[in-house]
């Protein structure tokens, strides 16, 4: 009897979905006919979930949002995605919530169908384990340091493929290893195959057949009493473990714990695409957070801290492609610059004696907010107990200039605009600094303002405690309650919009290359800053982080409860997508840019991005009702 076609159609499309694609045929059958199918508007709000019988819920279209019952944001989801499998696997009440964000439909699979696909498919049941386990990695791992367990084996992928022919010589493959100074070779087979029958188009493949590693070497030529002349196929560990480059350490760590290998080939379906070692594994726990400040505490120069600095990068490509959050990205990063500045004080003092007397060092912008990205800039200053005496400034312009030379080799290059605690007007005594925050404040002119968005973004990052506090309570108490003042600084944050037109489509500007792209930092990003910043002066609130301003500003009748989750789920989202983004240009050998090509995003990611956007528009008309005395 032939299939009803609506059946035909669903298997095709599971299929083609993971993990429904490692399904038996008879899984497949089952699945497809023991489904149900469910059609959820965006203008209901929400997914209507029947608590006491939970399902798995695969998005055919459409798109969908899961937040936790703190509200906390934990997927966003669109076609060929799941979710509802946590209360499958584990029993537990279902706690989430999911919001409809485009219309869709939804395929619907029962408890008992769930457990029979599982049974059926190893590949399928890990698939979900997996998914559980990182999301569960995700948002219980400490925010201050990102863990090998959540990277993926794509970040400690090499550009280059070592490989060599099962044909070749053992002496050939000895010399390759040692012109690499590599322990393993990955061994390829080239076959042929017809790519077009008709026109007789042929194609290469490579197949993985085995790998030689050092100790195959010692084992299998030397021990055996064979010579250079030996085949590579016939001393070769054939058939060895292999893993995916989108698995987890944690995955490829148990695995050759199990297994008890020291190397483990990464394949992309078909094609190898690298070798992992335990070495790699325990180079990938090296560039975590507090192993490098640990090393960076023991710096005795500054070539050690540059060496330690370089390492900065793969850090962040691995908190990048585990999909930390942007917030906890910014705050790792700016706590490991946070440790090189304090370690060339050290130094600096080391070498110049101890000081004549107590300065605060502080930073300001992303520095000050610890929403440091790649490339990030200095922009420091120090605030000094009294009024040097020519000697005495000597001595701290030494220091300084010590600390902002040692930070522009460990890549913070020197700020354009000269704010660095080297340049004289930034290393002065505190009631210097007290007279530039009651100009600013008192006449906030256009250059006032400019400095509002880079100042009034302040943190103590080592010295003397109460200087710093003096001087950020003098701000405090000059900008609570100043109409004047936060009205200009208002008027100046709406100047900038979002890139959103009248009719919700994207304002595209040119960057440097002349492509039609969005800035996500000027345009995004710097533009919730700018209204957190505002209102946390506005209150006198301390906290200058983007995130924990609009915390603090949870509760205030300034701002509701619902502005602020649209602002930090905005600033979370902006900045994720941006991080991605570097990532991403990094990962192909581009310069790391702010820029992003809409077109290079997925149809939901640029539906949710326009939400993003108009929830800072709304806010920036928010800040024209508030304080439109001024506007």
């Amino acid at each position: 009897m032939a299939e009803d076609v609506e059946i035909t159609e669903i298997k095709q499309f599971l299929s083609q979905a993971v993990p429904f694609n490692h399904l038996s045929t008879r899984a497949l059958s089952r699945a497809a006919t023991g489904l149900r199918i469910s059609y959820f508007s965006a203008n209901s709000g929400h997914v209507e979930i029947d608590y006491q019988q939970p399902q798995l819920y695969l998005v055919r279209t459409g798109g969908f949002e899961v937040r936790d019952k703190q509200g906390n944001l934990l997927d966003r989801l669109s076609q060929g995605e799941c979710f509802g499998y946590p209360s499958l696997l584990t029993g537990d009440n279902i706690d989430n919530q999911v919001t409809v964000l485009e219309d869709g439909l939804v395929y619907l699979l029962d408890l008992e169908l769930f457990k029979f696909l599982r049974d059926d498919s190893d590949e399928f049941d890990r698939f979900f384990n997996r998914a559980h386990a990182k999301r569960m990695q995700r948002f219980s791992a400490p925010t201050n340091q990102a863990s090998v367990i959540t990277q993926k084996v794509e970040s400690l992928l090499g550009h280059q493929v070592i490989s060599l022919s099962p044909d070749s010589t053992v002496a050939a493959a000895a010399k390759l290893m040692d012109k690499h100074r590599i322990s393993s070779l990955l061994i390829i087979e080239q076959t042929i195959t017809e790519k077009n029958s008709t026109e007789k188009k042929k194609a290469d493949q490579h197949r993985l057949v085995g790998i030689l590693t050092d100790r195959d070497l010692r084992s299998r030529v030397l021990a055996a009493g064979l010579n250079g002349e030996a085949l590579v196929r016939d001393v070769m560990t054939a058939q060895p473990c292999c893993i995916s480059p989108n698995a987890l350490l944690f995955e490829a760590s148990i695995l050759m714990s199990t297994h008890n290998i020291h190397h483990l080939p990464i394949v992309d379906g078909t094609q190898a695409v690298g070798m992992l070692t335990t070495t790699d594994l325990v180079r990938a726990q090296n560039n975590q957070p507090i192993f490098l400040i640990g090393e960076i505490n023991r710096q005795k120069n500054l070539a050690g801290l540059v060496e330690i600095s370089d390492k900065i990068p793969k850090l962040l490509h691995g908190l990048i492609s585990s999909d930390a959050r942007a917030d906890h990205i910014g705050r790792i990063l700016t706590l490991l610059s946070d440790a090189l500045t304090q370690r060339l004080l050290t130094l600096a003092e080391y070498q110049l004696g101890a000081p004549p007397f107590a300065y605060s060092w502080i930073v300001f912008g992303s520095s000050g907010r610890m929403d440091q990205t790649a490339g990030s800039d200095q922009d420091n200053g120090m605030i000094l107990a009294e009024q040097p005496t020519p000697e005495q400034g000597l001595y701290f312009k030494a220091l300084s200039e010590f600390v902002c030379h040692g930070l522009d080799a460990c890549g913070y290059i020197y700020c354009p605009g000269d704010i660095m605690a080297q340049t004289d007007k930034w290393r002065v005594p505190l009631a210097t600094w007290q007279d530039y925050f009651n100009r600013w404040v008192n006449t906030p002119a256009p250059q006032a303002l400019l400095h509002s968005a880079i100042f009034f973004d302040m943190r103590l990052v080592v010295g003397n405690k109460d200087l710093f506090a003096q001087l950020q309570q003098q701000v405090l108490n000059k900008t609570q309650g100043n109409q004047i003042f936060v009205a200009a600084m208002a008027a100046n944050a709406v100047a900038s919009k979002a890139p959103l037109g009248f009719f919700g489509n994207f304002v595209l500007e040119r960057d440097g290359e002349e492509n039609k792209v969005l800035d996500l930092k000027h345009r995004g990003v710097a533009l919730i800053n700018d209204i957190a910043r505002i209102y946390a002066l506005a209150e006198g609130l301390s906290e200058v982080n983007t995130s924990a301003r609009l915390e603090q500003l949870l509760g205030r009748e300034i701002l509701s409860k619902q502005d602020v989750k649209n602002l930090k789920d905005a600033h979370e989202f902006i900045g994720h997508l941006r991080l991605k983004n570097q990532g991403a240009l990094v990962t192909s050998g581009k310069a790391a840019s702010n820029y992003l090509n809409p077109s290079d995003i997925s149809a939901l990611l640029r539906h949710q991005l326009k939400d993003a956007f108009e929830a800072v528009n709304s806010a920036q008309n928010g800040l024209k009702m508030k304080f439109n005395r001024a506007l």
